[in-house]
């Protein structure tokens, strides 16, 4: 089974970048994350995030005075049709504790990681190298998936 079967059928994470390549239209991921949105928007995936993304993703915006940009991530970064946004609640920082004492990972992704964990997400999409799978919950970069990607393979 492929990068793309395994996203499909599980509950996937995605992390705060995957917002911004979908927003910003990078081009080399534009294919993959229409695919993705689709889906999503169809009910035949169910996505996982944060509100701690819309913490990390508004900087920017916010530091450039981008209005437009900041009430498009508002927007987008609400719980819809195939994308449910978790609060940061106790029991996801005692995971996250747990996580960053045993995985090294820094507080934002040990709460990223912690809330795919809690949230039964058995994938995390990122493009962050940095971010290492933890046990039950499988990184997966988004190159590897664009480099996998041969069309109509969702």
């Amino acid at each position: 089974m492929g990068l793309i079967d395994r996203i499909i059928v599980q509950r996937i994470y995605l992390d705060t970048n995957i917002f911004i390549y979908a927003v910003e239209g990078y081009a080399e991921y534009l294919d993959v994350l229409t695919e993705l949105f689709e889906k999503m928007d169809q009910g035949a995936l169910t996505a996982v995030s944060s509100e701690l993304t819309l913490a990390e993703i508004l900087v920017k915006p916010i530091k450039d005075e981008n209005l437009k940009a900041q009430d498009i991530y508002q927007q987008i970064l609400q719980t819809s049709v195939g994308l449910e946004m978790v609060p940061v609640t106790r029991d996801i920082l005692i995971e996250a504790a747990r996580i960053r004492a045993q995985f090294g990972q820094k507080l934002p992704d040990a709460i990223h990681l912690g809330t795919a964990y809690l949230h039964n997400c058995s994938v995390f999409l990122t493009n962050d190298k940095r971010i290492k799978g933890i046990t039950g919950v499988s990184r997966v970069l988004i190159d590897e998936l664009v480099e996998s990607h041969f069309g109509g393979l969702w």
